[in-house]
């Protein structure tokens, strides 16, 4: 979250609250009252309002500048300020620029060529757009590059341009991926091996079945300084779900910090009938304090009691519909999915417009079969805008369904508008 204005998010239950949290039903209303959401929606871009780098904001306003047939000037006039705010600018008008605008794609193409922060902008629209809307500018970044203070660090596109970019060494090792498992867990337990390369064989076997053989090298696996576990071992124990409990108990009682937290979490993740009132207390004093990271894990962890975790329903609820944290509001509706089926079906088709794609793949799952639910799925399968995910899980869904249909035009706009 940006610290150029001090945020103050507006009540969850306004139009310029809801779209500031990316919700479903912020789009919707935006819909009905345009004239109202447009200073909202460049609000948006002007500011930061996500909670965390993990929250995203851009295709949902650039879907709503598209929707709402708002211009893209006033976004691209950001592209003047700072780098944090350039990029921002940036990634809504990448979207626009996919959705059909020319006046988006050409403006990004014009501040390639004279922008202050061309080189972060021509490295994101390299990643995002289709080759051939780019590849022609190797000439002005040729010309370009040698006025910058350093090199650039990613290979793309400036490999393509015959462009030197900044060497990231690394010890030559041999590829991982094709050792048998075995031979990855003799590596692992090997003292000599260097951190670099248990990483490695971590991530291969991340790749593959879990392995209990695993658990009795865990506390071993910190990094070299001792202070921390080493990256990917996390995910590694995850993997093993129930199998690593009996460990995790030894673990949680260690005098290593690194490993006491990642047992204790382990046991948490995993909770006997008698946490339960515990969880419920948890997320009720996570709401006490607004506190907005970190509530999801302890509804995953409320979700695994289905039904007999009722208590925490209100709680839920008051997440998903409050939390600026955009991120975390899929795991709220999965756990409420869990404990209690039944009313939601409003939840998940205003999940269908939310800014995350955890949420709409919740939609898309399990929104009703209306013909409203329909079209809009079938406007999501059709978007250039969405991601290979959300548009492969609506075509399921509507095969599903029976139905090849098309997205009626009141749906929202499938092309950017003439004018």
């Amino acid at each position: 979250m940006s610290d150029e204005y001090e945020m103050t998010y507006a009540h969850p239950d306004s139009l310029e609250g809801m779209l500031q949290r990316g919700r479903g039903l912020g789009a919707v209303r935006a819909l009905r009252e345009p004239r109202g959401a447009a200073g909202f929606v460049y609000d948006g871009i002007r500011r930061d309002w996500r909670w965390d780098g993990t929250d995203d904001r851009s295709s949902y306003l650039a879907r709503l500048i598209r929707d709402l047939e708002l211009s893209p000037a006033p976004v691209m006039e950001r592209l003047a300020g700072d780098e944090e705010s350039c990029l921002r600018a940036c990634e809504v008008l990448e979207v626009l620029a996919l959705a059909g605008s020319e006046e988006a794609r050409e403006g990004l193409r014009a501040y390639v060529r004279t922008g202050d922060h061309w080189v972060c902008v021509l490295e994101s629209v390299s990643d995002r757009w289709p080759v051939e809307w780019w590849e022609d500018l190797g000439d002005v970044a040729r010309a370009r590059i040698g006025g910058e203070p350093e090199l650039p660090w990613s290979f793309e596109p400036w490999t393509r341009f015959g462009i030197e970019v900044r060497s990231r060494p690394s010890p030559t090792r041999p590829p991982l991926s094709a050792l048998r498992t075995v031979d990855l867990l003799s590596l692992l337990a090997d003292p000599r091996a260097e951190d670099a390369t248990k990483v490695d064989a971590l991530r291969a076997l991340n790749s593959r079945e879990p392995s209990e053989e695993l658990i009795p090298l865990i506390p071993s696996l910190g990094t070299s300084d001792g202070r921390r576990p080493l990256p990917r071992l996390r995910r590694a124990v995850e993997r093993l779900g129930t199998a690593a409990v009996p460990a995790a108990r030894d673990w949680a009682r260690d005098e290593n910090p690194w490993l006491a937290r990642l047992g204790a979490d382990v046991l948490a993740d995993h909770p006997g009938p008698g946490e339960l009132p515990g969880l419920v207390r948890e997320l009720a004093e996570q709401w006490a304090t607004r506190t907005w990271c970190g509530p999801d894990r302890t509804a995953r962890r409320l979700a695994l009691f289905g039904p007999d975790a009722a208590d925490a329903v209100p709680h839920l609820w008051r997440f998903w519909l409050h939390t600026p944290h955009s991120y975390e509001r899929a795991a709220y509706l999965r756990a409420l999915t869990a404990i209690d089926g039944d009313g939601l079906d409003s939840a998940y088709t205003e999940s269908l417009r939310d800014c995350e794609e955890t949420a709409r793949l919740l939609g898309i799952a399990s929104a009703p079969a209306s013909p409203e639910t329909l079209d809009r799925i079938a406007l999501l399968r059709d978007d250039p805008t969405e991601t290979p995910e959300v548009r492969a899980a609506a075509r399921t869904r509507l095969r599903q369904a029976g139905t090849g249909r098309s997205p009626r035009t009141d749906q929202g706009n499938r092309y950017w508008p003439s004018r």
